[in-house]
Formats: C-alpha cells, sequence, structure tokens
C-alpha cells in the first residue's frame, strides 16, 4: 500500500499550551487506522489539522504528492477527505435524508444560476442527490428514518447520519471523530461491522479516533498512539498492546 496523507513533524501551540509537538505519521491507502490516547493527547487537534479547522504553527501536510498546508475546510473536503466530529454536527430541524443531501451538494455542478432559473440540468441533479441521499442511509442502516428530523433521532442514529452525510461528499479519506461514543455494547460492534463494510464498498481509507481501546485493537489494521502531543508509539495492535509506553500513558508509572 501507498501513502496516501503524511503529516510530517506538526506542531500546534495555544497560548502556552503544545497541544502537538513534532508529530509525523503516514495513512496508507485502503487501511484502518486508529488513533488513541489518553484525554487532552492531542487526538482532536491532529484531526482538525489533518482536515484544516486548524493551522499549524511548523511541519507540513500532504495528501499524495499535494502539499494541504493552509487550506480551508471545504478545499480539503474537495480533494476528497471528509470527516465526522467528536461532539454530533447534524442539522437538528432538517429531516435525515436531507441532512445527506447537504453533504451531496458539495460535488454538484448546477451553480448559481441553476439554482436561481431551475432548469432541467438542474431539475435531474437533484432527483440525482436525493436517491444517492436516500441510498446512503440504507448503507449506515437507518434509511427507516429519511423523513425524520435529525434531532428526533436516537444518539446512535445521529452518529449513523454524520457517517452518510460524510459518505455522501464522496471522499478517499474518512476521518471518524469518537464515533462509537454513547453507544452501548452491541451497538459498537454493529458499528465496526459498518466501518468494515465501508471500507469495502467505498474503497476507503479511514483514520478513526475512539476510547474504546478494545474496539480500537479489533477494528484497526494499526495505531498510533498520542500522549501530551507527542506519538509515543505506532504500529500493530498486538504490538501497541504490549508496548511499556502506552501502559505507562494509560495506566501510570507505577502500573
Amino acid at each position: 500500500m501507498n501513502d496516501i496523507v503524511r503529516i510530517e513533524e506538526v506542531s500546534k501551540q495555544f497560548g502556552g499550551i503544545r497541544a502537538l509537538n513534532n508529530v509525523s505519521l503516514s495513512v496508507l491507502k485502503g487501511e484502518i487506522l486508529g488513533l488513541i490516547g489518553p484525554n487532552g493527547a492531542g487526538k482532536t487537534t491532529l484531526f482538525n489539522i489533518l482536515t484544516g479547522l486548524y493551522t499549524p504553527n511548523s511541519g507540513q501536510l500532504w495528501l499524495g504528492e499535494r502539499s494541504m498546508l493552509n487550506l480551508k475546510p471545504h478545499q480539503i473536503l474537495q480533494l476528497g477527505i471528509a470527516r465526522t466530529f467528536q461532539n454530533i454536527r447534524v442539522f437538528p430541524e432538517m429531516t435525515a435524508l436531507e441532512n445527506v443531501m447537504v453533504g451531496r451538494h458539495a460535488r454538484t455542478r448546477a451553480g448559481l444560476l441553476g439554482a436561481v432559473f431551475r432548469n432541467r440540468r438542474t431539475r435531474t441533479e437533484e432527483t440525482q442527490i436525493r436517491t444517492r441521499s436516500g441510498e446512503l442511509l440504507e448503507t449506515v442502516g437507518i434509511a427507516r428514518h429519511s423523513h425524520t428530523l435529525a434531532k428526533n433521532l436516537s444518539y446512535g442514529d445521529q452518529r449513523r447520519l454524520e457517517i452518510a452525510r460524510a459518505l455522501a461528499t464522496e471522499p478517499q479519506l474518512l476521518a471518524l471523530d469518537e464515533p462509537a461514543a454513547g453507544m452501548n455494547p452491541a451497538e459498537r460492534d454493529t458499528l465496526s461491522e459498518l466501518i468494515r463494510t465501508l471500507r469495502e464498498q467505498f474503497k476507503l481509507t479511514l483514520v478513526v479516533i475512539e476510547h474504546d481501546v478494545k474496539l480500537m485493537m479489533n477494528l484497526c489494521d494499526r495505531i498510533a498512539v498520542l500522549d501530551f502531543g507527542e506519538k509515543i508509539a505506532e504500529g500493530a495492535p498486538a504490538e501497541i498492546r504490549a508496548n511499556p509506553r502506552v501502559i505507562q500513558a494509560y495506566l501510570g508509572t507505577e502500573a
């Protein structure tokens, strides 16, 4: 497999707090890469840099041979990197179907004039967007809620809705920030199967942040571990499970 994304010596500082310190990481095409670490380790900060919400103080980001440094979130989305958020960000007063259609509009071609005059091309494209959005809701298992307001969905279904909306942008890399948060064990098992299915069905590369270490060990091909803004380990799940620095980070020096 080849690198799809390279993060090279990235640092990010907020005032006197260094959230990331010279972190380097490669994401291989077609893999599920896990990102774990204690609270405050810098995981979400790294996600925010990867998706253009933050600009690093130093370092470089590459998508293939293209630099992503200083690109805006919508530009990175157009390059094929989509994400979900640690705190759910759906449009609560829109239906599930409408939420996914919003994501799909990132790939529309109608333009302003088409939207205003509603020509045949625009109407055809809108029909295609609606159809595709319904298919994505079916893929993530919530098609029965297509016409339900997002605010009325269960917590787990809102998580699935966010994934469907991200898929609607046609990403090559999907970044999931704590997708299993708030789910019970059965829901988490189902989510793991969904993530594996999405990789195969959409030929995706995935980067996943999750606090459930057991889930990550069973799901991911490789895992990188952050602690106090530094990468302290990277490797296969079995290597990470036995790594003394990882054990110390989670359990403390004495343990």
